[in-house]
């Protein structure tokens, strides 16, 4: 499977590119970010891909970061997502925008995608609400992401622990981030658990 393609830019269009690899070139279909992501034609680039390969086609996806390919293949996951709605919800969104929509069930925000009705839109943020705290993104839901203390501080083993508890781990991060946000920086973990839980619960 092609992973990545390291080379020029060698022409570029609506929806596609094509990247030259050692005389090679590959046409990758990408979302609006990726393509101003690209740089100029003549310029070198590098673009993670995914391969999709049915009966009668056979196409490769090109994205400017990893992150944008991994939300790809999630949004894929959804019955009636193919790949040009998935390029589509990531040409109009931001990945926070994305996050932040599925975690708080924002089917709205995911229906300004060209292609995505309000059904379809329901569908992916109930599908996608509690998978999507995994990926990249910003904040949670109405929390920006400066709230969120990195991995390992107080913060972490206080989504961890309500997570233990029962909570889901959108749910938990967004009420760890909260709690912290009404708290501090340096508030101890025992206090945003405590916090957390009733912003969970209520």
């Amino acid at each position: 499977m092609i992973a990545k393609l390291k080379g020029l830019l060698d022409e570029t269009g609506e929806d596609w590119a094509i990247v030259d690899v050692q005389g090679v070139g590959y046409l990758v279909h990408c979302s609006a970010k990726t393509l101003s992501a690209l740089g100029e034609v003549g310029e070198a680039c590098t673009v993670h891909t995914d391969l999709q390969v049915s009966e009668n086609d056979m196409r490769l996806l090109g994205f400017a970061e990893s992150a944008e390919r991994d939300w790809f293949r999630l949004l894929t996951t959804v019955q009636g997502v193919g790949s040009k709605v998935a390029l589509a919800i990531l040409s109009a969104l931001s990945f926070g925008e994305l996050r932040d929509a599925c975690a708080g069930g924002d089917a709205a925000t995911v229906a300004r995608a060209n292609g995505v009705g309000p059904k379809l839109a329901s569908r992916i943020v109930n599908e996608l609400k509690d998978k999507a705290g995994a990926l990249p993104g910003g904040g949670m839901a109405g929390v920006p992401a400066s709230a969120v203390s990195p991995a390992g501080a107080a913060s972490a083993d206080a989504v961890s622990a309500l997570e233990n508890l029962g909570f889901k781990p959108a749910v938990a991060a967004q009420a760890v981030a909260r709690a912290q946000a009404e708290l501090g920086e340096d508030a101890a973990e025992g206090d945003l658990i405590r916090v957390a839980l009733k912003k969970a619960a209520g």
